[in-house]
Order: structure tokens, then C-alpha cells, then sequence
């Protein structure tokens, strides 16, 4: 009788520590390049990691026990989270293990919202975002009107226009206080400067369909709205209104998003009435040097600027890059060197953004061009993802 109370009781513990213990998930990252792998963003779903909620969740690095900086984003602004985000480290031909885990009550640090991004009404209606490495800004629908009205001040471009900055903290709400201010943010007192001429050019990755020889634009952005800021990614939604390209109504949106360590951003087009685009590079003075790696996809334009020099590029993927050309005249600002891009399912993905010499990070063309070549590999080559559950 004690033998059958005793089978008896250890089998209802067994059960009550079946259903108690928690399931460890665990994702393994495997780089198949040659190369380590650092400052690429992983993302996890809810759909990936089998849960029915990402919030409280963070990463832990198996290795070192040490949490991994983490980012929840919710894309559809629902309310809830889409995506869990964060960058890995992972040494070249290797693979390392992270763990899936609740996070504690309070975070020690709290991250930094390096990547940041934001609407700008009190500079006309720039939208402008930034991270540890590069900054940049578009122009909205009132500084289009007052182009249009004739009143001075006003900005009637899409292309994309490059902040120099060279600190790896964020400049932009110091910069825009300044110009409110009365003090200028073109010139250099430290952190970098606004010195890049935009006009109509296409400036770093705006866009234009071409017909025979004849390119055709959009106007300046409709409507934005803020996707996420943080620590690992800034992102956000721009509208165009629809425009004419030889007879087209051209329809399109973009998401566009800038991840830490990066220098480019991530430009996500959806667009309605063509089946190719260009992706531009202004070429300002025309005194610099444009390189076309077609067996890498990018296009780049390393010029002098001012006091120092200055490399433009655009990367995309095999499946959207078609070839790319250089297009020259005296008209002012409508030379630049482009990306052809495919559209797929009225989609096209590319990389835009920019190395400045003053800023430490590249010494050189060639020292910029090797980057490129990574950035190009690293895309077309992504990180394997695998979840296992123990």
C-alpha cells in the first residue's frame, strides 16, 4: 500500500514538472562566408519563434550569458509587435547560439535610441533620420508650395539629401535647434556639417524612370509616418502623390530604414505603372570618379567635397539589378549616375548612402569600394536563421 502512494505521488510530480518547465528556444546563426559577420540585423517573428507574443522577450548570447541589445518593432502600428531585432556576431565559416528569453523587470543600460528618425515641421517638413554613421533628409509637401508659390525657403525635390556628420552620436534634433536658432548647420564646428548640394538631382538613391532620353520624377513626399526608432533600426513610410511618367501613372510608396553600423539605407519601393526604375547618384562638379561593379550590383561616385572626399553609392541584390550608366549634361544638377532596377511584383529593394573621408571611416576610393564589395556579399549571402527547441 505505501509502494502504491509512493508510484502514485512521484507520478503526479512527474506530470506537474512536464507541464512547468519551460521550453528553451534557442536560435542558431550560421555564416557560410569567409568573412565575420558583424552590424546585420537579424529579425524574428512571432511565426518564427512559435509564440503568441514577442513582448518581454529579449536574446540572450549562450556563450557569454550576456544579453544581446534587442529592438521590438511594430510595423502596422496595431499595437502589437511584428518583429524582435538584433545583430549578431558571428566569425567567418561559423555558426553561434542565442537563446530566447524573458527579459528582466529593468534593463541595465537602458539601450540608446541611436538610430532615430522623425518629421521636421519646424524646418518647412523635412523628414530626416540618422544613425551612429550617416544622416540624411527628404522634403515635404509645403516646401514643394512655396516653390510653387514663389515664396523663398521652400525645397521642391525627391531626390535624397546627405547629411555629413562625423560623431556617433545623434545630430539631427542638435542641427535643426541650431537653424531654429539663427545658427547654421553648414558649417563644421566638430560634428560634421550640411554641405551637400541636392537641388533636383537624385542626390544618394532618389529615383526616375527613364523613356528614350527623356527622365521623368515625382514631386516631394504626401504623407509619412513613423514606423520605429531605437537602438538597431530607425524606419518610417513615405507616400508619393501619383506622377506621370510618358503617359504612366506611376503610383508609389516607400518604407525606407537605416540599421546601426550601417551606411546605407534601406530603401523598399512599391510602385505601380513601370517595370523598371533608376536609382541615382548626383554627380555635382562632375570632377569625380564613377565605378560600376555589375558582378557586385552597385554603382558608385567617390569625389572630392570641399575639404575632403566623399563616396556615394547604391548596392542592390541579383534578382532587382540590371545594369547600371552614367548620364551627363550641362544642365544643372540633372547629372547623375544610375542603377537600373528591376520592378518584381511591383516591388524593388535597394541600398543608398554614403562614406565621408572627414569622418574616419573610409581613407580612401579603394578602402570605400571594399566595402561596397562586403555589403553587396553579406546581402546576397544572408545569415542562415534556425530555431531549435529543447
Amino acid at each position: 500500500m505505501v509502494f502504491k502512494k509512493l508510484f502514485i505521488l512521484c507520478f503526479y510530480m512527474l506530470i506537474f514538472a512536464s507541464c512547468t518547465r519551460q521550453e528553451r528556444k534557442i536560435v542558431t546563426i550560421k555564416n557560410t562566408l569567409n568573412i565575420e559577420r558583424i552590424f546585420e540585423t537579424v529579425e524574428l517573428t512571432k511565426e518564427f519563434l512559435k509564440v503568441d507574443s514577442l513582448t518581454n522577450l529579449v536574446i540572450k548570447d549562450i556563450n557569454s550569458s550576456e544579453l544581446m541589445i534587442s529592438q521590438l518593432v511594430d510595423n502596422n502600428e496595431d499595437g502589437i509587435y511584428d518583429v524582435l531585432l538584433f545583430q549578431p556576431e558571428v566569425s567567418a565559416n561559423s555558426e553561434k547560439k542565442y537563446e530566447i528569453v524573458l527579459a528582466p523587470k529593468k534593463l541595465k543600460p537602458e539601450p540608446e535610441d541611436i538610430c532615430f528618425s522623425r518629421f521636421v515641421p519646424e524646418r518647412t517638413d523635412d523628414y530626416a533620420w540618422e544613425n551612429d554613421k550617416v544622416a540624411f533628409r527628404v522634403f515635404g509637401p509645403t516646401a514643394q508650395k512655396m516653390i510653387e508659390d514663389g515664396i523663398p525657403g521652400g525645397t521642391l525635390s525627391s531626390g535624397v539629401d546627405a547629411w555629413l556628420k562625423r560623431v556617433n552620436y545623434p545630430i539631427i534634433n542638435k542641427w535643426y535647434k541650431k537653424n531654429t536658432d539663427g545658427e547654421s548647420y553648414h558649417e563644421d564646428t566638430g560634428e560634421g556639417l550640411d554641405n551637400f548640394h541636392v537641388g533636383i538631382s537624385r542626390g544618394v538613391g532618389g529615383i526616375t524612370i527613364k523613356h528614350q532620353d527623356s527622365f521623368y520624377l515625382s514631386k516631394n513626399f504626401t504623407n509619412w509616418r513613423t514606423i520605429t526608432t531605437g537602438p538597431i533600426r530607425t524606419s518610417f513610410y513615405l507616400k508619393y502623390e501619383d506622377w506621370d511618367a510618358n503617359g504612366s501613372t506611376i503610383k508609389e510608396s516607400r518604407i525606407i530604414s537605416l540599421d546601426l553600423g550601417s551606411n546605407l539605407s534601406k530603401f523598399e519601393i512599391s510602385l505601380d505603372g513601370s517595370h523598371s526604375i533608376l536609382a541615382g547618384l548626383t554627380l555635382h562638379e562632375k570632377d569625380g570618379d564613377v565605378v560600376s561593379n555589375n558582378d557586385n550590383y552597385w554603382i558608385s561616385y567617390w569625389q572630392p567635397h570641399d575639404d575632403s572626399e566623399l563616396g556615394t553609392a547604391i548596392v542592390s541584390t541579383k534578382e532587382y539589378f540590371i545594369d547600371s550608366e552614367k548620364y551627363n549634361t550641362d544642365k544643372k544638377d540633372l547629372s547623375n549616375a544610375f542603377a537600373n532596377l528591376n520592378i518584381l511584383n511591383n516591388k524593388v529593394t535597394y541600398y543608398a548612402g554614403f562614406g565621408w573621408k572627414k569622418s574616419g571611416q573610409f581613407e580612401s576610393k579603394k578602402e570605400w569600394e571594399n566595402y561596397l564589395n562586403q555589403f553587396s556579399l553579406k546581402i546576397n549571402t544572408p545569415l542562415i536563421v534556425k530555431l531549435e527547441r529543447n
